[in-house]
């Protein structure tokens, strides 16, 4: 089973939360762990990755909090996670840092690669706009069978 880490899921959160004041309200990091039940700690620790990355930035003062810096339909979710994540690699022989001794040999690693593609492709396909507008993330989303289509008709 493929799993997102707690970082990726709260991150993405975050940023509904901090995209909801957009361009000119900044939100609090209270108000980020209030509404999606995430500890301001932890918290704290993913908006300084996505800080440093120049996702969002902080307002100091009264009145203060975290702002995007650019409009919600430029940041798409792919972007938030791989600075959370990094890049995605499904398996532990397509992880940059772990790498593959048997690539050359190994029937699935195209496989593998070619998902984590697709996957990464769907997650650039979706902006932080489509999530305010509640868009229907799965527009490809066969209905009656439950199944993701992959450019199928």
């Amino acid at each position: 089973m493929l799993k997102l880490s707690t970082k990726g899921q709260y991150g993405v959160r975050a940023m509904f939360e901090i995209a909801r004041g957009y361009p000119e309200s900044p939100v609090t990091i209270k108000e980020i762990s209030e509404r999606q039940d995430v500890s301001v700690a932890y918290l704290e620790q993913i908006l300084n990755k996505l800080r440093r990355a120049g996702l969002i930035r902080s307002v100091k003062g009264p009145g203060g909090g975290y702002l995007l810096t650019k409009d919600p339909g430029g940041v798409n979710i792919a972007s938030i996670l791989k600075e959370l994540e990094g890049p995605v690699a499904i398996t532990s022989c397509l992880d940059p840092e772990e790498g593959c001794a048997r690539v050359e040999g190994c029937v699935t690693h195209l496989l593998w690669r070619s998902l984590g593609a697709k996957i990464e492709a769907f997650l650039e396909t979706i902006t932080l706009r489509d999530l305010l507008e509640k868009e229907p993330l799965l527009k490809d989303l066969d209905t009656d069978h439950k199944r993701y289509r992959f450019g199928v008709a």
